[in-house]
């Protein structure tokens, strides 16, 4: 019996290469929860529009191949602002994220009817780097969170946060400038496509 039930999981796992909705199988509860909203997040290969693991075919090129993605909110207020945050809770790895959390993307500014179209542009506090998780070590998720901004209100990161990408406390940057909760939130699942 004991065997029966590893060979499935390694048959469920091996398929994970193959397909997203057995992919999509091995997502926690958690995981699958953090997603809400109608945010998409579109690569040139992949649209991510539901918490997801990334394909071993696709790992490689969203590390080393494309630049930052488009992203669609058909909610979004044509006449608001937001803001989106793009994290890893997961840095340098999901068992010890001494690291945690590294931030890959900070857009402010984000004009809503260009986030509804999904031609987004804003201001960038922290430009995009890719998700490079390291070797041997399992998935980290890839957060993007959006936020409708207080009107009128001006975002800027400190000093002491523009010093690095890692350890830095979303939250605390939430609170300081008075965003609400998210609008919409999604992730990916991703691990170092040599694994």
């Amino acid at each position: 019996m004991h065997l029966s039930r590893t060979l499935l999981v390694l048959r469920v796992l091996c398929a994970c290469h193959m397909t997203t909705s057995t992919c999509d199988e091995l997502l926690t509860s958690e995981d699958a929860a953090f997603c809400r909203g109608e945010l998409r997040v579109i690569y040139p290969d992949l649209v991510v529009d539901k918490c997801m693991i990334v394909l071993q075919r696709i790992r490689e090129k969203i590390s080393q191949e494309w630049g930052a993605p488009q992203l669609q909110l058909p909610s979004a207020d044509e006449k608001k602002k937001y803001t989106l945050l793009m994290v890893d809770p997961d840095a340098p790895s999901r068992q010890k994220p001494s690291r945690s959390y590294w931030r890959h993307w900070l857009l402010v500014d984000i004009k809503g009817e260009a986030l509804e179209r999904g031609d987004v542009s804003g201001v960038e506090l922290s430009v995009y780097t890719r998700p490079t998780p390291p070797q041997g070590i399992g998935l980290h998720r890839y957060q993007f969170l959006v936020f409708e901004q207080p009107e009128g209100q001006s975002l800027s990161l400190s000093p002491q946060e523009k010093s690095s990408l890692g350890n830095w406390d979303p939250q605390a940057f939430v609170e300081k400038f008075g965003l609400a909760r998210p609008v919409a939130s999604l992730q990916f699942l991703t691990q170092n496509h040599k694994d």
